[in-house]
């Protein structure tokens, strides 16, 4: 692990001017719009400069971690590739231009035959979005296709299949991990994934092998992990989903990652826990694109921050 403590003083310092320096371009300039400049209006001036206000919480936190000899573990999961969208093309090239990890969770029954290009950059890890994307719950329950009104044997056939057809078409590049969609998945299911082959379980919210936690369960109580089943979930969500996928806004992503974070720092949280960023590019307005180009280009660089490809997560991930 990067101990960024004393030693990382200069270059956390060299971080924070040219954070600044790259802010105070952009404010005037679109330094990724083909090298056209233009004069921002004084509406997006403000929301730049309170975006970056925002950013000083994240910063002042930071410094914490980088008082204290330690850095955080950050990585980043995108849902629900199927296809070789304008949308996905973004998506990959903010990962190259930050020079970031990502893992992408694609959708076996829906995929076309160019999402296999697509996602044939550096750095990208697939992993597995369910099996079609489809809601098998009860009337009155929340969306679940990894569990529902079905059989266990059924929905295990199902994500077997699943499983197959993402390792015949990525090969190494793929990584027996399930996302279930919307986040959520049958108790019984999530107890039989080592047995399926999985390696681990990517859903949302704090992980817990010893006692309930997470937001993943069908049933009212949470989810409790099963042995042999690593767990490396996503934490901050840069949508909302009432009333459908909507821009969660600058200032409470920030406040809730510097939060999450603090947590982690004072053992609140389990410290150990990479604190995952997730995001959907299908659903992405231009303000989360604006705002996920900031983030990356914070975070990545910062001398206090470990962001890692999940793969290297894996090994580093306790497993009973």
């Amino acid at each position: 692990m990067r101990r960024p403590g004393l030693a990382a003083a200069p270059a956390l310092r060299h971080w924070k001017t040219q954070s600044r320096l790259g802010v105070a371009r952009r404010r005037n300039t679109n330094e990724g719009d083909g090298g056209r400049v233009f004069q921002r209006s004084r509406g997006s001036d403000r929301s730049v400069t309170e975006t970056m206000q925002s950013f000083d919480l994240l910063d002042e936190e930071l410094d914490q971690w980088a008082a204290a000899g330690r850095a955080a573990s950050l990585w980043w999961r995108d849902d629900d590739a199927a296809a070789a969208t304008p949308q996905l093309a973004r998506l990959v090239g903010a990962a190259r231009r930050h020079r970031l990890p990502i893992a992408i969770a694609a959708v076996p029954a829906a995929m076309t035959a160019d999402l296999v290009g697509a996602l044939a950059a550096p750095g990208i890890t697939v992993l597995q979005h369910g099996y079609a994307h489809t809601n098998h719950a009860g009337p009155g329950r929340r969306a679940v296709e990894c569990g529902g009104e079905r059989p266990l044997e059924t929905v295990l056939a199902e994500l077997g299949d699943g499983m197959r057809i993402l390792m015949r078409t990525f090969g190494a590049s793929f990584l027996p991990f399930l996302v279930p969609p919307w986040n959520r998945i049958d108790p019984a299911v999530a107890a039989a994934l080592p047995q399926q082959g999985y390696l681990g379980l990517s859903g949302f919210g704090p992980r817990h092998y010893q006692g309930p936690g997470g937001e993943g369960s069908t049933e009212d109580a949470p989810l409790v992990l099963p042995p042999r089943l690593a767990a490396i979930n996503a934490h901050l969500d840069l949508l909302t989903w009432k009333g459908g996928p909507a821009f969660a806004g600058a200032e409470k992503l920030i406040r809730l990652l510097a939060e999450r974070l603090r947590d982690r720092r004072l053992g609140l949280t389990d410290p150990d826990e990479p604190l995952g960023i997730l995001t959907h590019h299908l659903d992405h307005d231009e303000a989360t694109w604006s705002f996920l180009e900031r983030l990356l280009g914070r975070v990545g660089a910062h001398p206090a921050i470990r962001f890692l490809p999940i793969t290297t997560l894996l090994t580093e991930s306790p497993v009973r």
